[in-house]
């Protein structure tokens, strides 16, 4: 990551969070908040001009609420990376943010020390999930039987160095980097691995990883 500070857009309904975390990460030197809206589609108007390292976005809003602007942000194909901010704990809405592609997902009632230290993660490309979440989208695996139901041995050997990329909660621009590879060509296998191990999304390949052992053994 370069010695500039990583920018964030704030897209929540509520005033008084958008004005808390302004003033939260005016005392992050690494972070400078660039944006903020009001709803889902001043949002992706503003993703799209500003193109930020990181957004921070609401799930539950009128009109456009963000899964749709989740959905609509990552069809920009922009680098930004798109961490959800709620207070919904609901299987549903936690399993369908990262089916579409949410880089993390944080609930709000957190302390202002533990949202500023995964927004400092979120921002060197690793992967932040509230602990709650973690639970809950491992046991949502076991309970599907994933977890022992596909071999990982299918996978070829490149497959694999980049799942435990995935593990750690890297972004395909972070694993591009390390395996000296274009970001297309991550894309692409990601999206092969999924496949073969019958995961919706790079967020439940973590969990399969981790769960299985894959990750600790280190292949």
């Amino acid at each position: 990551m370069s010695d500039a500070p990583q920018t964030l857009l704030v897209i929540d309904d509520h005033p008084l969070l958008r004005k808390g975390v302004s003033q939260l990460v005016a005392m992050e030197p690494e972070m400078r908040l660039v944006g903020e809206a009001a709803d889902g589609s001043e949002g992706l108007k503003l993703a799209r001009q500003l193109e930020p390292d990181l957004i921070l976005l609401d799930l539950q809003m009128k009109g456009m609420n963000g899964l749709e602007t989740l959905k609509a942000i990552k069809a920009l194909d922009t680098d930004s990376r798109v961490i959800m901010f709620t207070v919904s704990d609901s299987e549903d809405d936690i399993l369908a943010a990262l089916q579409a592609g949410a880089d993390g997902y944080l609930l709000k009632d957190m302390e202002p020390e533990e949202m500023l230290a995964n927004l400092r993660m979120a921002a060197r490309g690793r992967l932040v999930l509230s602990g709650p979440v973690t639970e809950l989208l491992a046991r949502s695996l076991r309970n599907e039987g994933t977890v022992e139901a596909v071999p990982a041995a299918d996978l070829t050997d490149r497959e694999h160095e980049i799942l435990l990329h995935i593990a750690e909660g890297r972004s395909n621009k972070l694993i591009a980097r390390a395996l000296d590879i274009t970001e297309g060509t991550v894309k692409v296998h990601v999206k092969h691995l999924l496949k073969k191990l019958n995961l919706r999304s790079r967020v439940e390949a973590a969990v399969w990883a981790v769960k299985t052992g894959i990750a600790q053994r280190g292949g």
